[in-house]
This record gives structure tokens, C-alpha cells and sequence, in this order.
């Protein structure tokens, strides 16, 4: 299992690699590069969250969060994320929320929390780019997949909040660069290519409650 753990992970960074290395071009490109990487980042982390983290559900391996400590452990999605992000030079890659279990975690700017805040507010806008001082930012929601996460949040010591529900807009993953200090490479098409619904898409039931800032 720690095999496919590291798989995953070399394959995960190696495909940010890719990814910063396009970020070269003109304005109207930053959002399209956003839009690229926060698409791979997500594609790794709900490929993490079925196909690894439930899979081991009752073999005797866990996900905790000091999992670095015992061979049977595995690292929470959050880690991992961070961990293939931080393979990565000239990006910042994380996950970041209004009520994080890790302080590193928070919004760093005014901007991120306004962005988080649209986000919760209306959860089928999935994505939010804008210019912050000298960094370019974007944001794409971060779902409860699946109810261990919802159960993690809330039941977790030094957690904020307790009412999370699946499906919940539970903070957001994020990328940070700076246009002028990206390298330069290939240029990206305008939009990433069409494709058809991902597990993701299929499994998101249509929004029929209220966010959670306003239950």
C-alpha cells in the first residue's frame, strides 16, 4: 500500500512539473493555467480519497494524521496533497479552508477568505481566479466526498466546527504564483479539452440544502 502511495505521489508532482512550466504566457493564460492545475490536483486527491483511503477501510491500515510514525498508516488527503506539492518549484499547492484542523491551513489573504466565502455560498461556482498583490490565486471547491471526511472534521480535538455534512464545501484547494517569476515553456490550448463526467461529477448529488454558513 506504501507503494501505491508513492506511486501516486511521484506521478502527482511530476504532473504539476508539467503544468508550472506552462505558465509563461500572457494574462488571459494565468486562469487557464490555474484552471489545469487545480484539475490535476483534484483528479489526484479524489482518485486518493476512493480508490486508496476507502479502500483500506477494515484491512488493518488507516489514514491519521501522524502517519509517518507506523508502516500501517497513510497520510490524510490534506498531507498528500501537500506532500506532491511540495516536489514543486515556483507554486504554492494546497488545500486551505475557514475552519482548517491545521492552522497552516487558513486563508493567507482578505482575498482567500472572500473567495472561500463565494465558494460555500454557491457551490456549483467550483472555481475562483483573481490577481492578489504580485501572486496570481485560484481556488476550487473542496467537497465532503465521502462521510470519513465529514466524520474526521468534525469529531477531530481541534476542530472549529462540528455540522458538517457530505457534500459540503469544506474549504478549497488553492494555487499561488507569480506570473513574472514562472518559467517559460509550451503554451497551453485556451481551455482544457472537453471530457465526460469524472467520479467525482457522478457521485455529487444536485445542491437541495442551504450552504452550510447559512444552516
Amino acid at each position: 500500500m506504501r507503494r501505491l502511495y508513492w506511486a501516486t505521489g511521484f506521478s502527482f508532482a511530476g504532473l504539476l512539473m508539467v503544468a508550472g512550466w506552462t505558465a509563461h504566457a500572457a494574462d488571459p493564460s494565468f486562469e487557464t493555467t490555474a484552471r489545469y492545475i487545480l484539475e490535476v490536483v483534484k483528479a489526484f486527491r479524489t482518485a486518493y480519497v476512493l480508490q486508496v483511503v476507502e479502500h483500506i477501510k477494515g484491512t488493518g491500515v488507516s489514514v491519521q494524521e501522524d502517519w509517518e510514525k507506523n508502516a500501517h498508516l497513510l497520510p490524510l488527503p490534506a498531507q498528500f496533497v501537500k506532500g506532491a506539492a511540495d516536489q514543486v518549484d515556483g507554486l504554492e499547492i494546497g488545500l486551505i479552508g475557514l475552519a482548517p484542523l491545521n492552522p497552516a491551513n487558513r486563508p493567507k489573504t482578505t482575498a482567500e477568505v472572500n473567495a472561500l466565502i463565494q465558494l460555500e455560498k454557491n457551490r456549483d461556482k467550483r472555481f475562483v481566479g483573481f490577481m492578489d498583490g504580485d501572486q496570481f490565486k485560484a481556488l476550487s471547491a473542496d467537497l465532503a466526498l465521502v462521510q470519513s471526511c465529514v466524520d474526521c472534521h468534525n469529531r477531530h480535538p481541534r476542530s472549529s466546527r462540528r455540522n458538517f455534512q457530505r457534500w459540503d464545501v469544506m474549504g478549497a484547494l488553492v494555487v499561488r504564483f507569480k506570473p513574472d517569476g514562472m518559467t517559460e515553456g509550451l503554451s497551453l490550448p485556451a481551455e482544457p479539452p472537453k471530457r465526460g463526467p469524472g467520479p467525482l461529477e457522478r457521485m455529487t448529488p444536485p445542491p437541495t440544502t442551504a450552504p452550510p454558513w447559512v444552516r
